[in-house]
């Protein structure tokens, strides 16, 4: 559709800067006050940081095609694509998994919390996440480079996936749909029940609290990580959908969605930490404030 491509430029270069800007500051804002050096904004930067990651190995092709109207892109570079995007979906998954986790021991044992989760643990359950994340998703570039390419060549997203790769090749791909199958299976709909468990147990907790304003106090701070958790997940299941049950839908349509499933996460994360977060909060007006000042 390179007579779209005008109009969805502006829209996704808005988009990427946001997500920059965004991100950049929750890290900044962590890094220099003392105060949110704990846990918790730990598990936020790593997943700043991912959120950049992942847009930013989207951002080559995106560019190509919509700024500059190159819509080629080697095979080899494309597969590299692959590895990154759906390797830091899978690190994502973990790391809302690992929050899921903080949460859990800051509403159980609030006194042991800060013992509990300490530099050391954060680091190696970081560590762990994306080691996870690259023996899961290591064999994907070989899986799709041992199949014969010998008709269309035309890929139906701006940027390169597995699934998407797969259904051009000429030969009989039954592994490679079974391989992605275990990888949903194991990774991110595993992390999801696990993260469902999370929340019962904490819920569980919570209403064992007699105070009222405590229960709600402990709630709240669950807040920014549930809205966190339904960004990564209902635009994933809202692209799955429309690709399943939206093949009479315009072409713009499964362009935008196939765009917003990948860019929304990365761009309203920092935004709803920045909003439900008092510290953050308060930490960025006072930066805007001292700015206005000077």
């Amino acid at each position: 559709m390179p007579d779209k491509n005008p109009w969805m430029a502006f829209p996704l270069g808005f988009l990427y800067t946001l997500t920059l800007l965004g991100n950049g500051t929750i890290l900044a804002v962590i890094k220099v006050d003392q105060s949110l050096h704990e846990p918790m904004y730990y598990f936020l930067s790593i997943l700043a940081l991912t959120d950049v990651s992942l847009s930013m190995s989207t951002l080559p092709s995106m560019l190509s095609i919509f700024w500059f109207n190159v819509p080629e892109i080697s095979f080899d570079a494309c597969i590299t694509q692959m590895f990154f995007i759906h390797g830091f979906g899978v690190v994502e998954s973990g790391v809302l998994v690992s929050m899921a986790f903080d949460r859990f021991v800051a509403i159980r044992d609030p006194l042991r919390y800060a013992s509990i989760l300490t530099y050391g643990i954060i680091g190696k359950i970081g560590i762990a996440v994306l080691i996870r994340a690259i023996c899961v998703v290591f064999p994907v570039p070989f899986l799709i480079k041992r199949l014969p390419f010998c008709h269309s060549n035309v890929l139906s997203h701006s940027y390169c996936l597995h699934q998407d790769a797969m259904r051009l090749a000429c030969a009989s791909t039954r592994v490679n749909s079974l391989y992605g199958l275990f990888i949903v299976i194991f990774t991110l709909g595993l992390d999801a029940l696990i993260i469902l468990f999370s929340y019962i147990l904490i819920l569980k907790t919570v209403l064992s609290i007699a105070s009222r304003a405590e229960r709600l106090k402990a709630l709240n701070t669950c807040l920014s990580h549930i809205c966190a958790v339904l960004l990564f997940y209902v635009p994933l299941i809202g692209v799955t959908m429309v690709h399943r049950f939206g093949k009479h839908l315009s072409p713009v349509v499964h362009t935008l969605m196939a765009n917003i499933y990948l860019l929304l996460p990365p761009v309203l994360n920092p935004i709803v930490y920045s909003v439900k977060t008092k510290q953050i909060r308060r930490r960025i007006i006072q930066v805007f404030q001292r700015k206005n000042k000077a």
